[in-house]
């Protein structure tokens, strides 16, 4: 404090104290401003993946719905497509009837010049190409004889029916992919000889659909369902084992006898093909394990690769 009666010191140097506290809040204002952006952007955030679900980041997020019957329509050209690609040259004015209720009146017969004969089936939708409200590109794959075809069905929209506004367009659909060849598995000849006795009673008891048979063969608290006698085991064709443990994935080819496929009353000498049994050669995948002396069954499925 100064004493009485004297002058206060000059300060020298700039400011000081109080002075230079618009600093300190300048300070603060942008601290407090930092951690609002913080907060914003972290409760945003989550919200905006919830409403956004699985779209990639940055995609536009496409609209529900075209506004075009897609699932109406590709009925509609599998319905189509087995008309159009059926004919019988000595039956015109069959084709006609059936095409009414998909041409516009006075259409007939849509291009087909009357001659030879066409018998498709088996036609199974494959893809939409959606113009606008009103009009789209059907594609559907049909099957004819030893031949798949692709038809485009153009289609147009209008209180709430359709009709086939030009012509279609065939077009191939292509052959059967070629697999890689794959190498021969390693094998344990010995395993093999060993499963083939216990699968052959497994088959013929999954065959019967015999649950008390069946439990001889599969492990502990495995329970599979049977074919219920709807088919019976022909042949166990081959049996291939990996080296391994106690617990292995085997493959096996069964052909299997189909109850029911001939005529109900095949004479015993009969030379009728269609009158014998039909047999179809199966490729399964079992995992088996080993207890004691013996494998058991855990698991049957499909194969995943060819079993010789």
């Amino acid at each position: 404090m100064p004493g009485r009666g004297r002058a206060a010191p000059r300060r020298r140097g700039g400011w000081s104290g109080g002075g230079g506290r618009w600093l300190v809040w300048i300070g603060r204002a942008v601290l407090w401003a930092l951690i609002v952006v913080i907060v914003v952007n972290g409760v945003r955030a989550p919200i905006e993946r919830f409403t956004q679900g699985d779209q990639p980041t940055g995609a536009p997020v496409a609209p529900t719905s075209s506004g075009f019957p897609e699932a109406e329509a590709a009925a509609f050209a599998n319905q189509f497509a087995l008309v159009y690609l059926n004919f019988d040259g000595t039956k015109p004015d069959q084709r006609i009837q059936r095409l009414k209720p998909f041409v516009a009146e006075g259409v007939e017969q849509l291009g087909w010049n009357g001659l030879g004969r066409m018998g498709a089936g088996a036609a199974q939708f494959s893809g939409i190409e959606v113009l606008d409200k009103q009009n789209a590109v059907v594609t559907v794959v049909v099957q004819s004889e030893a031949q798949r075809w692709k038809l485009s069905v153009p289609l147009y929209y209008a209180d709430g029916r359709f009709v086939v506004n030009g012509r279609p367009a065939l077009l191939p659909a292509g052959g059967a992919a070629a697999p890689p060849q794959q190498p021969e598995p390693d094998r344990d000849e010995s395993t093999e000889a060993e499963l083939r006795p216990q699968l052959e009673g497994f088959f013929k008891a999954y065959a019967a659909g015999d649950d008390t048979q069946l439990q001889r063969f599969v492990a502990q608290g495995v329970t599979l369902d049977g074919f219920g006698g709807k088919v019976t085991l022909d042949d166990l064709a081959s049996v291939v084992a990996p080296p391994g443990g106690t617990t292995r994935e085997v493959m096996a080819k069964v052909v299997w006898s189909l109850a029911g496929s001939g005529s109900p009353s095949p004479g015993p000498n009969s030379t009728d093909p269609a009158a014998q049994a039909g047999t179809l050669e199966q490729a399964y995948r079992l995992t088996v394990e080993k207890q004691g002396d013996n494998w058991y069954v855990k698991d049957i499925r499909g194969a995943t690769r060819p079993v010789e």
